[in-house]
């Protein structure tokens, strides 16, 4: 009796496995695996750690632009013409090159990674 029922329920998994749902189900799981794997997408943690990378990377880029500023502050004091051309050129370049919403860590951000 209970290779009979053993017997029925081997079947009947048999039948769920080769239904067409089943067959459906695996064809658009292919499918959208395919389209992903073209994206070039990166995982949420991947992201995440390159955001971290990125926010430490900021903040001394910044520390290392205020020390630059009081360098040349010195050298100016000391007399040097050269520094303050300096100062003005470096103060020039930084703000021309800032990015709207760069700095914000919340803001929304999309990954392009191209070989």
């Amino acid at each position: 009796m209970n290779n009979f029922f053993n017997d029925i329920q081997g079947k009947i998994n048999q039948a769920l496995e080769s239904s067409p749902a089943k067959d459906i189900e695996r064809n658009v799981k292919a499918m959208m695996t395919q389209g992903f794997s073209k994206l070039d997408l990166v995982t949420r943690e991947e992201f995440d750690i390159q955001a971290q990378v990125l926010a430490k990377t900021r903040a001394k880029l910044e520390a290392l632009e205020l020390r630059v500023v009081e360098l040349e502050a010195r050298l100016a004091g000391q007399g040097g013409g050269i520094a303050a051309t300096a100062s003005t050129a470096s103060a020039s370049t930084t703000s021309a090159d800032t990015v709207p919403g760069a700095t914000d860590p919340s803001a929304p951000h999309i990954i392009i990674d191209k070989p």
